[in-house]
Order: structure tokens, then C-alpha cells, then sequence
């Protein structure tokens, strides 16, 4: 904008600045730093503290179209593989499935009868299971209730974490960062659409005609022309004004767009990597002319390399223990056919 009177050296009007206000929220990622040494113990609450927040991974799964849908296909792999047993029902088990995926830890309770002998198994949920220091576990509730469940009736499998051995840490920890960053990209790019008076462009006048009120008028405009309906046209007329008087510059519109495009595709590969999770299977559309393979192939060596070795330290865990081991016809089975 310009000052509503002719410019001389005696009269330098200082430049007018405009800006929209984007509003926009920042992401703090804190919360899953995985940069721990040793766990705390709340010896108020009577337990260990997860070295991530299971909060954290929770809402992560929602963060983007990949990493959610990942947790989901993984766990539904393993599940479709269970045969029975344990007088669970396949819904149960993908639960269990599930938590051990998404939280590196899963845990079945062993369900009694009055005798005190096991008839079953139900998944305990674990983003808010903790565990004490002599092995029972802490169930958290509402309104700050804890039920406890001691450690003879809870099957643990956790996956292996060598900074520490009491809770399990997700395979997939690596790509976080990726995760969180796809995210705020996703949500960067619907706000610039959504705003519509995003800093697309500058508005500059060097035309001294255009008075004070013209200005605010330009102001109003432009500030009304975000969010619905927004890229309107707007007529602009000052009576024997400059040719260049006022001038439209482009800025950031074709930057921030391949900007957008590169991050997404990135971090959509460091999401498939970090779950180790075939490209092809993950909805990824190849760029290439080869594609991505066989993906009757690809599903047979995935099964064989992720999917089957879950499925085998599931079964020796449940099992194997001591309880689950003396009840005849109550060990788990999978197919790996």
C-alpha cells in the first residue's frame, strides 16, 4: 500500500504493511521424543512410566493416511492367521494383535472360573496397563481408579527395547519425525486453501491517488475474500492513475506446492519404511514404468519374513506358559499356509 499523498524527498511517507492473520497452530512433537536412558518410577502411583507416551503413539495413528492404516493392515495380517484357541475369539485376538503392534507391548489376562482354573483369554488394553516393580500390573481407569491384576494372570509379550526391559517399544519409532511431519504438511496445505487470502501473493501501490480511504477499502476486501468463495476478482479504478500503479507479485503459490508435493511423497516412503511395509500393498502409486513387482510374490515373502515370525513368537509365548501349557486343546494356533 501507499501513502495517500505524492512522494517527495521533503515528505517520505514510511511503507504501509498488511497481513492476514493464518492462525495456525503449532505441533509439539515432545511428547514422543524417544531420547530416554531409564525409565522413572512413580512411586506415587506405584508404577514405571512407558519410555513414550501411550497417549502420544494413540493419536499418532490418526495423524496421516499411512501410518494409521499401517498399525490396522499389520495387525489384521496376524490376525487372519489364528486358527483358534484359548478360547478366544478372532476379534479379541486382533485386539491383542493391535496394542502389541501399535504400543510394542500386548497382554492377555487369563480369565477363571471359581475354582480358580483358567477357561480363557481377553486382551487388556494396553495404553493403560503399567506395570509395578514386582511384576503385577496396574490397569488405569476413570477418575483415577487403578484395578490391579497380578502377574500369574497377565501373558506379557513385549517387544524387545535394549534400552530397557520393562516395557516394549514399537518397531516403528523411527519414523515419527515422518509421521509428524506429513501431518503438519497435510494440515499447512488445507489451511492455505482454506484461508484463500494466504500470502499467494503482494498487493503493491506506488500510485499516489490512491487516498487513505481507498486503502482500508483494499484492506477490507481482501481480508473478505478468504475462506468460502474465496479467489474472487476484484476492479480496482483510479481516475488518471499510473500504468504500474498497482501490481500483483506472485510469491510462494507454485513454491509451496512442490514443496508439498515432495514432503508427502517422502514421508509417505519413511512411514513404509519404518513399518517395513511393501510399497505396493501400502496403496503407493509407482512413478517408475516397473512398478513394484509381482504383488502375488510380494505377498508370499512378506508373509514369509513379517508376518509369520509374529505370528510364531505369539504362539511360544501364550503357549509356553506354565498355566496354558497343562489345559489340554487350549494352545493358540495359526496357519501358515
Amino acid at each position: 500500500m501507499t501513502a495517500p499523498f505524492p512522494v517527495t524527498e521533503e515528505h517520505a511517507a514510511p511503507a504501509s504493511v498488511y497481513s492476514l492473520d493464518t492462525g495456525f497452530e503449532t505441533v509439539d512433537a515432545s511428547s514422543w521424543l524417544t531420547n530416554y536412558s531409564e525409565l522413572f518410577y512413580n512411586d506415587t502411583e506405584d508404577y514405571w512410566e512407558p519410555p513414550i507416551n501411550p497417549e502420544g503413539l494413540a493419536q499418532l495413528a490418526h495423524a496421516n493416511a499411512y501410518h494409521g492404516s499401517l498399525l490396522i493392515a499389520r495387525s489384521n495380517y496376524v490376525a487372519s492367521r489364528f486358527t483358534g484357541g484359548g478360547n478366544m475369539r478372532r476379534n479379541h485376538f486382533q485386539r491383542f494383535a493391535r496394542d502389541y503392534t501399535q504400543f510394542g507391548h500386548g497382554a492377555l489376562l487369563k480369565l477363571r472360573d471359581r475354582l480358580g482354573r483358567v477357561i480363557g483369554l481377553f486382551p487388556l488394553p494396553s495404553m493403560y496397563l503399567r506395570k509395578r516393580k514386582n511384576g503385577d500390573f496396574w490397569l488405569l481407569e476413570r477418575d483415577d481408579q487403578k484395578r490391579l491384576y497380578k502377574a500369574k494372570d497377565v501373558i506379557w509379550l513385549a517387544q524387545y527395547d535394549p534400552k530397557q526391559q520393562v516395557y516394549g517399544v514399537p518397531d516403528y519409532v523411527g519414523g515419527l519425525q515422518s509421521s509428524l511431519l506429513n501431518k503438519d504438511a497435510t494440515l499447512f496445505r488445507r489451511r492455505y486453501y482454506k484461508n484463500g487470502a494466504h500470502m499467494g501473493f503482494i498487493f503493491y501501490s506506488t500510485d499516489p491517488r490512491l487516498s487513505s480511504k481507498d486503502e482500508e477499502m483494499l484492506k477490507e476486501k481482501i481480508a473478505s475474500s478468504k475462506g468460502v468463495g474465496n479467489f474472487r476478482s476484484m476492479f480496482i479504478n483510479i481516475p488518471n492513475g499510473h500504468e504500474k500503479g498497482i501490481q500483483l507479485i506472485p510469491v510462494g503459490d507454485i513454491a509451496t506446492r512442490d514443496e508439498f508435493d515432495s514432503i508427502k511423497n517422502i514421508t509417505a516412503q519413511d512411514i513404509l519404511v519404518s513399518h517395513r511395509f511393501p510399497p505396493g500393498k501400502g496403496g503407493i502409486v509407482p512413478t517408475n514404468t516397473a512398478g513394484f513387482g509381482d504383488p502375488e510374490k510380494v505377498g508370499r515373502e512378506y508373509l514369509r519374513d513379517e508376518i509369520i515370525p509374529v505370528c510364531e513368537i505369539m504362539m511360544d509365548e501364550i503357549n509356553s506358559d506354565a498355566e496354558i501349557k497343562k489345559i489340554k486343546d487350549f494352545s493358540i494356533g495359526f496357519t501358515f499356509e
